[in-house]
């Protein structure tokens, strides 16, 4: 089984914010689902790993789950580093988390009480677990940019997407 896994910013720290109707937003959900399909048919992926925090996490795991139509066999793991990690966002997220999770086919419950390094110890789980990853990142020093850097590190080929500029960019 090959896997891929997610890491980007959160909508706060992205050029259109919350709102997913901008047309940059649209436009960077195409350019995602474009290189989710390329690991699928190029790279042989068959699983992806979402940290499930909101903005590109979110997005990729609900681009994931529709791509399931087309290929069935994929499979998707939520990496949950913490059981409150949605407890302080809108009714409206927290809503829309909890139902990708009942459409998730492996839940990973990485620890249960919030400390300040469990969302690192996710991310380093899910670069660790798998063989590629994909990066919604500007090249701003952020948590993004820290599992970048850990990812190549590990000798993992990282896809990085710049949010800004959509330039798609394969880094090892």
């Amino acid at each position: 089984m090959k896997i891929c896994c997610f890491t980007g910013h959160r909508p706060q720290n992205l050029p259109f914010r919350f709102d997913e109707q901008d047309a940059r937003c649209v436009r960077l959900k195409q350019i995602l689902q474009k290189e989710i399909e390329r690991q699928i048919t190029e790279n042989g992926v068959d699983a992806f790993i979402s940290g499930m925090a909101i903005g590109t996490d979110l997005y990729a795991a609900e681009l994931v789950l529709t791509l399931k139509a087309v290929y069935p066999h994929l499979r998707l793991e939520a990496a949950i580093p913490c059981t409150s990690q949605a407890d302080k966002w809108s009714e409206a997220l927290q809503r829309r988390y909890r139902k990708l999770l009942t459409r998730c086919d492996v839940k990973t419950l990485l620890q249960r009480e919030y400390d300040r390094d469990c969302m690192q110890k996710r991310n380093r789980y899910m670069v660790d677990a798998s063989d590629t990853v994909i990066a919604v990142w500007d090249g701003r020093p952020s948590g993004t940019g820290q599992t970048v850097r850990y990812a190549l590190e590990q000798g993992k080929t990282v896809t990085v997407i710049d949010p800004v500029t959509f330039r798609v960019t394969i880094e090892k």
